[in-house]
């Protein structure tokens, strides 16, 4: 089978567009960055530098340095799909901070969002 395209799409192109969801909606780039930097372990340098290098979504959530633990808490649906439902690792990753992105735009307190 295939894999998805997004796989292989740049995170960096996508990056933008996450913050700018976030920032329609009242929200910052600093609350997006937490969010990513608490789902994968990246550090604010190491997320930039990921930035930097054009990581694909794929490499991206393969080098994350420690997944968070509580990403299973994530519940939800997210472009028509339940993401606690998702097998496959790499797309289950990618749904979790699409909810996540999703539910600070829609106004939730950030320790809710990181599962605090």
């Amino acid at each position: 089978m295939a894999k998805h395209k997004i796989y292989t799409m740049s995170f960096a192109n996508v990056y933008p567009h996450y913050v700018a969801k976030a920032e329609k909606k009242g929200r910052t780039k600093t609350e997006v960055d937490e969010i990513i930097c608490w789902l994968t372990g990246y550090s604010q340098e190491q997320f930039e530098a990921q930035l930097e290098k054009q990581t694909n979504f794929e490499t991206f959530f393969e080098e994350a340095p420690r997944l968070n633990p509580s990403r299973t808490l994530i519940k939800g649906v997210v472009c028509g799909v339940r993401v606690e439902n998702v097998e496959e690792p790499t797309m289950r990753e990618i749904r979790y901070l699409d909810k996540l992105i999703d539910e600070l735009a829609k106004g939730k307190a950030m320790e809710k969002i990181l599962r605090t």
